[in-house]
């Protein structure tokens, strides 16, 4: 019984381990995809229409030296959007390009990159180079090199009336990126913001908005507000959680099913221990009635019940670390257990490994069990000298 209730101990931590892990690293992957793509906080038009191309805003803004100079923002990038048709002939899909300009960071692409290679966006020349998914890539029968036709609806604006024409532009594809995160592949691709500028009809100091990155993301609602506060009328400052807010609580959610987990675990290591104590109790009777009988105090005999039981529950974390750690660094590194990319947004289980969250649960779980043992332990002063002794 004994060595049943470590085992279920090192299982349950084990179990725990790994749930922290998956969750956190699950939350991680995503969140990380998300803000690859749209940073931390954007910066846009204050535009009540709810659509891909808002109203354009002035690059030169007297705040972005001020946000430059606050230690918490590490990069700040300007970008336009514009929704576009692709057209093959064989299929037609529907796009939304990202201009970016020579102050993009590139470390999310290239790290996603399946084939080709980043273009260069100089302030000489106008690039007509294009990044696409891998999805529209093997969707569309294109690849590396390809040329590209785009179809746009622009509106234009005369000295007498509103109207919108077809504009067409070629692109050659540079690079062929894949996140697996399907709602940012079937769609997204990047081109020179001057493209945009250009098929718009803005000058070059007419941009999109800006893309704020930061240190920390456990500060972004307030780096986001204090932004907010900053940028003036006219502008709003939203952070990737307001514009991704359905996928953030869904991610959010997981923390109530490691929560859950967790919980259940606990109270499966603490109802062992439990069965161990009472055992450990049981066995001992005789000798119990005989430390009464010497003059021990129910209150000492209880500490050693106790300090035993510690023991065995410290036996039983050290091997669930061992088992969950050890799992949890092979997964890490090799990947074994798959997922369904399509429905997860991620091709293998990710892992998180977080030395704090893995003492956390280890204290944890020790106070939670011996806390669970106290009421047990008063056992012992029902047992009478005489009774105990007998009992043998």
């Amino acid at each position: 019984i004994v060595r049943i209730s470590v085992l279920g101990i090192a299982l349950g931590l084990a179990v725990m381990i790994l749930t922290i892990a998956i969750v956190t690293g699950f939350q991680n992957e995503i969140r990380n995809k998300l803000i690859g793509f749209g940073s931390h906080i954007l910066i846009s038009n204050y535009d009540n229409n709810i659509s891909d191309e808002a109203q354009p805003i002035d690059k030169k803004q007297k705040f972005i030296d001020e946000l430059n100079n606050n230690p918490d923002i590490t990069h700040i990038q300007i970008y336009a959007t514009k929704s576009g048709i692709i057209k093959t002939k064989t299929d037609n899909e529907g796009v939304l390009l990202k201009g970016i300009s020579s102050d993009y960071d590139w470390k999310f692409i290239n790290e996603n990159l399946k084939a080709g290679k980043a273009f260069t966006v100089s302030d000489s020349g106008l690039s007509r180079n294009i990044i696409i998914s891998k999805y529209l890539s093997d969707k569309l029968g294109l690849k590396v090199n390809d040329k590209m036709t785009i179809y746009f609806l622009t509106k234009k604006t005369d000295s007498t009336y509103t109207h919108y024409e077809q504009r067409v532009k070629v692109f050659y594809i540079s690079g062929i990126y894949e996140t697996g995160f399907e709602d940012i592949d079937k769609r997204l691709v990047l081109v020179d913001i001057r493209q945009i500028q250009k098929l718009n009809y803005w000058n070059e100091n007419q941009i999109g908005g800006f893309e704020i990155a930061i240190k920390d993301y456990n500060k972004i609602d307030q780096i986001g507000a204090a932004v907010n506060d900053k940028i003036g009328q006219g502008l709003i400052a939203q952070t990737i959680k307001e514009t991704n807010s359905t996928v953030f609580s869904w991610l959010d959610l997981q923390d109530i099913n490691a929560v859950i987990v967790i919980t259940l675990m606990i109270l499966v290591a603490g109802i062992n221990m439990i069965s161990a104590l009472l055992i450990l109790i049981l066995e001992r009777t005789n000798m119990i009635g005989i430390l009464k009988a010497l003059g021990a105090t129910n209150a000492s005999i209880q500490k050693i019940f106790l300090i035993n039981a510690a023991y065995l529950i410290g036996k039983g974390l050290l091997w669930g670390n061992i088992i969950g750690i050890s799992i949890a660094l092979i997964q890490q590194h090799f990947g074994l257990f798959k997922l369904d990319q399509a429905t997860y947004y991620v091709s293998v289980i990710p892992i998180n490994i977080n030395l704090i969250h893995i003492l956390l649960l280890n204290i944890g779980t020790l106070l939670c069990c011996l806390l669970m043992l106290i009421i047990p332990s008063f056992i012992v002063s029902k047992i009478t000298p005489v009774k105990a002794i007998r009992f043998s």
